[in-house]
């Protein structure tokens, strides 16, 4: 995992009326656990809407009078309206714990059906996962070049070593679909043959029917 530095600044006062000051001041609360103890502290905005405001998920070195730890992300609060960053919890970790983490799905290559007229569908943004920091990616990485129209790629698909997922296993992520204009002219060019058929049904029925005698003058 990509590893990024974050300074934090331990809380005095803990309160609805201390945090609406704080983040007045360019702050924002937040709150580590996992370890021995919950900590309350303070980060600069600036420096949370890079965490926040990306699709990646990083390993953060957090730094609190001078005491480091590891920790991720792993819930931020943000206005409905606003989407100004109300509050972050971090989670801390360690080596010999694993740990769970909701991971970015990236695609990779350009998909054969894409290529053949199909429309690419992505189901899954994140995949939650759970394992060791050691075998922790940064994303999980979905090479899509092969993929016909039709074909999906399941969760159950997936195997990536020391990982372990937790969303259903027959959840598709991605796929490839016909493009409904394709559909549409199929339908169409199906339709005429079957006329074209059945009209000429009609005329060879026609044809085989033989005529009347004409009658004969009493």
């Amino acid at each position: 995992m990509k590893t990024v530095s974050l300074s934090g600044f331990p809380r005095e006062n803990v309160g609805k009326k201390s945090a609406n000051i704080l983040r007045k001041d360019g702050g924002v609360p937040a709150v580590v656990y996992g370890g021995e103890k919950q900590i309350h502290f303070s980060v600069l905005e600036n420096e949370a809407k890079k965490l926040v405001f990306t699709p990646n998920v990083y390993l953060i070195e957090l730094e609190i009078e001078g005491k480091k730890s590891k920790v991720i992300l792993q819930e931020a609060q943000t206005h409905p309206v606003t989407d100004r960053i109300l509050h972050l919890d971090f989670l801390e970790i360690s080596d010999s714990k694993p740990f769970k983490l909701n991971l970015p799905v990236r695609l990779e290559g350009f998909s054969k059906g894409v290529r053949n007229g199909g429309n690419l569908s992505q189901n899954f943004r994140k995949l939650k996962v759970m394992g060791f920091l050691k075998d922790m990616p940064d994303a999980v990485k979905i090479d899509i070049t092969p993929l016909a129209i039709g074909d999906k790629i399941r969760v159950s698909d997936l195997n990536i070593s020391g990982l372990k997922f937790f969303d259903p296993e027959n959840a598709v992520i991605v796929g490839v679909q016909m493009a409904r204009a394709v559909v549409l002219e199929e339908e169409e060019e199906e339709e005429e043959e079957t006329t074209e058929e059945s009209e000429g049904s009609e005329g060879s029925i026609a044809e085989e029917k033989p005529s009347e005698e004409p009658k004969k003058d009493e």
